[in-house]
């Protein structure tokens, strides 16, 4: 019976060394199909075990290996590099040229006087006809068509070149103005502040981010105060400039008091040392009593904190004499001291220029040119009168 025992135990033994034989092959094979993870415990489920694609994607020779216990480093953050924008005077210069190649009425009207070899009573009718149609105004018209008459024969134009320099002259005269067309700012004691009002649909706030660009590109530091509440898109269009140009947007949820969010963009300039702040407001309906006493309490909300230096009127050229009536009821809410004349190209009637600026007696400051980033340039009189006589 002895030998019928150690049978059962050779048995056993033999049993126990095939198991053991089958875990170690088991193991190796799972070892080289990349399943082996030190450091966790036999007991973890088994889609712990699985690589992760961050793990396998490490694991690229391109990616460069990681030596186990050493932690990749962290990514390195990028930020944009705002671009210094055109200088002022090339971006001036293409208006000069968009509208030297136009046709709209105040060239025509002027083209026509320069081309007559004899300017008769119908010519100058004509003339004034012209002049009127491009928004120049009934006051002014009168007043060039006079001065032209004076210094003109009515005979003709005897020498053209002598002509067109007269003309050029009384343009000028009518276009220019005694007060400064750069901003005016001043953030020796505290935030400078600049409120931006008009309509909705003027580009009231890209002309906001593209001001904040030309700041930024001087070495100007900038917060951004979305304050045209009623309107979510523009507080997301403004972020958008904001974060383009490495700038702060303070906003407030849609509805929000927009005095309330002023007070904090300015509060908050003062409170980190930034120099200018640039406020966008709400532009319903110009007509609505409400809105223009919006507009009085966030200037005045705003200088309990620091003084508004600039208020700038944005215009729609193409809307004439509509742009007009806008700005007399601006005007009566807030003391404009500039306007921005948006979408002044080629098909704009060049005359509100004069009319917005003999009716609220203040500077055009900058023009529109269009959508892109460098489309906003400093108003100058000379080449604007140049671009309208095609020179």
């Amino acid at each position: 019976m002895d030998w019928i025992f150690w049978l059962i135990v050779a048995g056993v033994v033999l049993a126990i060394l095939v198991a053991s034989g089958v875990i170690i092959v088991s193991n190796r094979r799972h070892r080289l199909s990349g399943g082996d993870h030190p450091g966790l415990e036999s007991g973890a489920p088994t889609s712990a075990l699985t690589p992760s694609a961050e793990a396998v994607e490490s694991s690229e020779p391109e990616s460069g290996a990681v030596a186990e216990g050493i932690a990749p480093p962290e990514p390195i953050e990028t930020t944009e590099v705002v671009q210094a924008p055109e200088p002022g005077s090339t971006r001036m210069a293409r208006l000069r040229r968009r509208l030297a190649s136009s046709n709209n009425a105040l060239a025509r009207g002027l083209a026509q006087l320069l081309s007559s070899d004899k300017i008769s009573a119908q010519t100058w009718e004509d003339f004034e006809t012209a002049l009127i149609s491009s928004d120049l105004g009934v006051g002014p018209t009168t007043e060039l068509v006079t001065r032209l008459k004076q210094r003109l024969s009515l005979d003709g134009v005897g020498d053209p070149a002598q002509a067109r320099a007269v003309l050029r002259e009384e343009l000028l005269s009518l276009v220019a103005c005694d007060a400064d067309r750069g901003l005016v700012l001043d953030w020796s004691h505290g935030p400078s502040v600049v409120m931006v009002v008009g309509v909705n649909g003027t580009g009231k706030t890209t002309t906001v981010g593209k001001l904040a660009r030309e700041l930024v590109a001087e070495g100007r530091t900038v917060v951004l105060g979305a304050a045209d509440t009623f309107r979510a898109a523009a507080a997301d269009q403004l972020t958008t400039w904001g974060e383009r140009i490495g700038v702060v947007t303070v906003r407030g949820a849609e509805g929000a008091d927009p005095a309330s969010v002023a007070f904090d963009a300015v509060t908050q300039a003062r409170d980190t040392g930034v120099e200018v702040v640039l406020v966008d407001t709400a532009g319903r309906l110009h007509n609505k009593t409400n809105l223009m006493e919006e507009l009085g309490k966030v200037k005045r909300v705003i200088e309990k904190v620091a003084p508004v230096q600039e208020t700038l009127l944005i215009l729609d050229a193409t809307t004439g004499q509509n742009g007009l009536v806008q700005a007399r009821v601006f005007a009566q809410a807030v003391h404009v001291t500039g306007i921005v004349l948006t979408k002044l190209d080629g098909s704009a009637k060049g005359g509100i220029v004069v009319a917005v600026q003999r009716e609220l007696g203040v500077p055009v400051k900058f023009i529109g040119l269009g959508e892109g980033a460098d489309d906003l340039a400093p108003f100058d009189p000379e080449q604007f009168v140049d671009g309208i006589l095609g020179q």
